[in-house]
């Protein structure tokens, strides 16, 4: 195991910057994932971890060490990659040996090895197939299983069920968190998707154009994000954004009315210096932050316009009087069949005009 740390690292493609100083401390045996959107450096930063990419500035060092000019197959690092990648002239077991039987690994150990992978990702009746015989989830477990046999410090995923569907996914999103559990090994997880980041994560990196916009866990990051883009991105559906401005300022906070809807004010606490009144807002609810009228700071009327229900729970996509989309999260068991209701906020966030949050 091993701590993998990032120090003002940079990457440009001729004069274009694709990475903008990135500082990252990923503590030992931690599960990191880095989410954002396509484009935003991800998949960069793992390559540049992995020594796939060379960095064009700053330090990258794995237990302690700086591998800046280290060969990829001296790093002790094991990727896992968006294709499987497998052999399909050779069996599973071949597979999973190969690698080790091409380094000239003792028989003994390699057999070990093969075996204990196959063992943690309940593979062993598979091992004489090849790879043709397997479903998707079973190539991608025979994939991981390549990397564990290495018996590496850190293991590299790189948007690793992005080929399976989705009931497959969620399973394999189970073996991965239990994987993890098991061997207690650094792991660097990449994707798109904020769900796998979430349910995976010690803690998320979230990244946009090349920077890291917020570092914490996957909580935290729900519920303390620093800006907009953060808590647009973190959460499903994401959070509901309303323009605002500020009309004034009492003691519990700064007054602020949403746009469209003069009847519809909210009293924010800050700890920070309050914008002037004037200014204009935005407003962040997320979608189960909705109450019934009556039952928070403020009331919104909003016109329905599809009900999409998910058994348990409702989602209600709707529009202000002002024409901004919300989606609104109910109870199914409460969900009305009018086109128009009025419903409370309950909790919210605020920030200014350039989507930085303010608290």
């Amino acid at each position: 195991m091993a701590t993998v740390t990032l120090k003002n690292v940079v990457k440009r493609f001729g004069s274009f910057e694709v990475v903008h100083g990135a500082n990252i401390d990923i503590r030992d045996g931690e599960f990191i994932v880095f989410v954002g959107p396509s484009g935003c450096g991800k998949s960069t930063l793992l390559r540049m971890i992995a020594g796939l990419e060379d960095i064009s500035g700053g330090e990258i060092a794995i237990g302690g060490k700086v591998v800046n000019d280290v060969e990829p197959a001296d790093r002790g690092i094991a990727m896992v990659f968006q294709s499987y990648a497998l052999y399909p002239h050779m069996s599973v077991e071949q597979n999973l040996s190969f690698g080790l039987r091409m380094t000239g690994n003792p028989k003994a150990d390699t057999e070990r090895r093969v075996k204990r992978a196959a063992e943690i990702l309940r593979i062993s009746e598979l091992m004489d197939r090849r790879p043709k015989k397997l479903s998707g989830g079973q190539r991608q477990r025979v994939a991981i299983g390549r990397a564990i046999v290495r018996e590496p410090q850190v293991f590299l995923f790189d948007e690793p069920l992005s080929n399976l569907d989705a009931e497959l996914r969620v399973q394999m999103r189970v073996e991965i968190s239990r994987l993890h559990k098991e061997l207690g090994t650094t792991m660097i997880y990449v994707t798109h998707d904020q769900t796998e980041a979430m349910t995976l994560a010690d803690r998320i990196v979230v990244l946009r154009g090349g920077h890291v916009e917020q570092i914490g866990k996957p909580l935290d990051l729900y519920d303390n994000p620093d800006n907009q883009f953060v808590a647009g991105f973190v959460g499903s559906p994401k959070m509901n954004f309303i323009k605002a401005r500020v009309v004034g300022h009492e003691a519990r906070g700064v007054v602020v009315e949403l746009a469209g809807e003069e009847k519809t004010r909210i009293v924010q606490p800050l700890a920070d210096a309050a914008p002037e009144t004037g200014s204009k807002v935005i407003v962040g609810v997320r979608p189960e932050h909705f109450g019934l009228a009556g039952e928070g700071d403020a009331d919104l009327p909003v016109a329905i316009d599809v009900v999409e229900h998910l058994g348990g729970t409702s989602f209600l996509y709707a529009r202000t009087a002002n024409g901004e989309d919300v989606v609104i999260q109910r109870d199914a068991t409460r969900v009305p069949d009018t086109p128009g209701i009025t419903v409370s906020i309950r909790k919210s966030y605020l920030f200014d005009e350039k989507g930085l949050r303010l608290r």
